[in-house]
C-alpha cells in the first residue's frame, strides 16, 4: 500500500506519496504564512493549515493517478513549540500561538520566582524559556481565561492535525518532550513540573510512539481529503525530529543542521546527555523512540532570508542574494549581522533579543550585508556543533537537510566555517520524508526506520572545508561573539517588558 508524509511548516505545508518499496511517486507543496498581531507575536489561522493540507492532498493523487483506496497510512509532522486550544467538539477557539512568539516571557519570569532555571532543565532536560509549550499554554491561561474555560485540550500542531482527522488527542514521545511538563528520562508527564505551572499535562493528549496508528480517517476527514475511511493516521512527530529521519539519523554518533524557517541543530545519543556547561543544548526524544536527540532551535533561518529577500531586496529570487554574497569577502568587510529576529537560542538563550546589524561604514556595499545575513545564522551552527564537541558527543558526521541544500554557496560556507566536511541530503524535504518513513513503518513496508532510512535516505554533494579560509572565519566568528555579548544588556533593557504594555 501506499503511504503519505506530510511536513507541516511555518511557510508551507509539503507532502509526498510513496510506494511501498520507498520510491516517491508524487510530490506537492501549498504556502501560507504567519500573522504577527503584536511585536514578538506570531500566529497562525489554524483553517489555513487544513486548507494546505487538504490542497496538497488532493494534488498528491490527481499528480500520480494512485486510487484513493489505496493509501494506507498517513504520517504527519509539524512545527514544534506550538499550541491549538480547541473546544469539546476539536473546534480551534483562537488562532495558533505558534514557536516564534515570544509573548509569554512575563509567565516565564513568574515562574522564575518559583523554581530554579537549573531544576527544570535537570527533570525537563529544557531551558525554562517563552518558546516552549507550557509557556504558551500558561499564557492563554492567564491572559485569555474564556479560551481556556472552554478547552477540551490545547494540542501541538501535528497532534491537532491528528485530532482533525480521526478525533484522537496523541503527541509522541518528541513532542511531549518539549513542553516543560515531562520528565526526559523517564519519558512520561512529570508531577512537579505540572504542579509548577498550574497545567495539566493530559490536555496535549496521550503520549505513544511517533509510528503508533492512532486511528482511521473519520468519514468527515475522508471526504474532505478526498480519501477512504480505510486510511490509517499514526501518531506523527515534529517537524526537526522527522527532519533527523530523513537525513538518516537513525543511529548514535551523527549531527544533523536542519535548514527551514529555524535553524535546529540535533545530534542522536543512545541516552540523555545534558549540557551543564551553559545549557545551550537541550535533551529531547527523538523521532526514533530508541534514541535521545540533543538540539538546539537554532536562529530563524529561512524565516530571516526571506524576511531580507522580501522586505530589503524585494526580490523573488533566493538566487539574487546568493551572487550578491559571494562577491563579498569573508567576513563581510567588517559587517556583523546578528540573527535574533524571534529572540536568541544561541549563542544564550533570550527571549528579549534582537536582530541587529553592526559594523558598518561608508566603505561597505550591498553585498556585504547580504551575505553577512548568511554568515551570522551559520555562526549559530557553529555555536552549537562546538558544544556538541565540548560535551564529548562526536561531531565528525554532519549532514545538512532542508533549504540550504539548495544553495552550494552557503553550504560551503559552514562547511569552511566548522572545518568540517558537510553532506547534503539530495532532497530538501527531509521531514516529509522523515513523516513518509514512520507511516511506512506502520503501514508494514518497512520493518523498522533502519529499514526504511536505507530505502529512502539519499544523499547529495559533501562540502569538504577550505583550510585556507579558516583565520578570517575565526575573526569573524569571534566579532560575532563579542557584538552578542556586548548587545545583551542592551536587549534587556530596552525590550524585557514590552510586551506586558501590549
Amino acid at each position: 500500500m501506499y503511504v503519505i508524509g506530510i511536513d507541516l511548516g511555518t511557510q508551507s505545508l509539503k507532502g509526498l506519496l510513496v510506494d511501498s518499496t520507498g520510491k516517491i511517486i508524487a510530490e506537492a507543496s501549498c504556502a501560507h504564512d504567519p500573522v504577527y498581531p503584536n511585536p514578538a507575536w506570531a500566529e497562525q489561522v489554524v483553517a489555513d493549515w487544513i486548507h494546505s493540507f487538504k490542497s496538497v492532498v488532493h494534488q498528491l493523487l490527481a499528480g500520480s493517478g494512485v486510487a484513493p483506496e489505496e493509501i494506507g497510512t498517513i504520517g504527519m509532522d509539524a512545527i514544534n513549540d506550538s499550541v491549538v486550544a480547541v473546544d469539546k467538539d476539536g473546534k480551534p477557539l483562537m488562532n495558533s500561538i505558534i514557536w516564534l512568539d515570544r509573548r509569554a516571557e512575563a509567565e516565564i519570569r513568574e515562574i522564575a520566582a518559583r523554581i530554579s532555571h537549573e531544576r527544570v532543565f535537570e527533570v525537563t532536560g529544557l531551558n525554562l524559556d517563552s518558546s516552549h509549550t507550557a509557556a504558551k499554554m500558561l499564557w492563554i491561561k492567564k491572559n485569555r481565561p474564556d479560551v481556556f474555560a472552554q478547552c477540551k485540550s490545547i494540542l501541538n500542531v501535528d497532534s491537532f492535525m491528528v485530532h482533525w482527522m480521526t478525533g484522537e488527542s496523541v503527541v509522541d514521545y518528541a513532542q511531549a518532550s518539549a513542553s516543560m511538563l515531562y520528565n526526559v528520562t523517564k519519558k512520561q508527564w512529570d508531577d512537579e513540573m505540572a504542579e509548577i505551572f498550574s497545567l495539566d499535562p493530559s490536555l496535549l493528549g496521550r503520549i505513544g510512539r511517533p509510528e503508533e496508528v492512532c486511528g482511521h480517517l473519520s468519514a468527515y476527514a475522508a471526504r474532505e481529503l478526498g480519501l477512504t475511511t480505510k486510511t490509517k493516521v499514526i501518531i506523527g512527530t515534529g517537524d526537526e525530529h522527522a527532519a533527523c529521519l530523513g537525513a538518516g539519523l537513525v543511529k548514535p554518533g551523527m549531527v544533523c543542521d536542519i535548514t527551514g524557517t529555524a535553524e535546529p541543530v540535533a545530534a542522536v545519543a543512545d541516552k540523555p546527555v545534558f549540557d551543564t556547561i551553559g545549557h545551550l543544548v537541550e535533551t529531547h526524544h527523538h523521532a526514533d523512540a530508541r534514541w535521545w536527540l540533543i538540539e538546539n532551535p537554532g536562529f530563524v533561518s529561512g524565516g530571516t532570508t526571506r524576511w531580507f529577500r522580501d522586505r530589503v531586496l524585494r526580490f523573488d529570487n533566493y538566487d539574487i542574494m546568493n551572487v550578491l554574497a559571494e562577491t563579498s569577502p569573508v567576513g563581510s568587510n567588517g559587517v556583523t549581522f546578528l540573527p535574533c529576529m524571534g529572540g536568541a537560542m544561541t549563542p544564550t538563550w533570550n527571549g528579549n533579543a534582537r536582530g541587529t546589524f553592526t559594523g558598518l561604514t561608508l566603505n561597505n556595499r550591498f553585498e556585504d550585508l547580504v551575505r553577512s545575513v548568511f554568515e551570522g545564522i551559520s555562526f549559530g551552527l557553529r555555536d552549537n556543533v562546538d558544544r556538541f564537541e565540548e560535551i564529548g558527543m562526536n561531531c565528525s558526521n554532519v549532514r545538512i537537510v532542508g533549504g540550504s541544500t539548495k544553495s552550494p554557496f552557503w553550504c560551503q560556507m559552514k562547511a569552511d566555517l566548522l572545518g568540517k566536511p558537510m553532506t547534503a541530503t539530495k532532497s530538501a524535504e527531509g521531514a516529509a520524508i522523515g513523516a513518509a518513513m514512520l507511516a511506512g513503518v506502520a503501514e508494514g513496508n518497512f520493518s523498522g526506520l533502519d529499514e526504511a532510512a536505507e530505502a529512502m535516505v539519499e544523499l547529495g554533494a559533501t562540502y569538504e572545508p577550505d583550510p585556507a579560509k579558516k583565520a578570517a572565519y575565526d575573526e569573524a566568528y569571534a566579532r560575532y561573539r563579542e557584538c552578542y555579548k556586548a548587545m545583551e544588556p542592551f536587549f534587556h533593557q530596552c525590550y524585557q517588558d514590552k510586551e506586558e504594555q501590549l
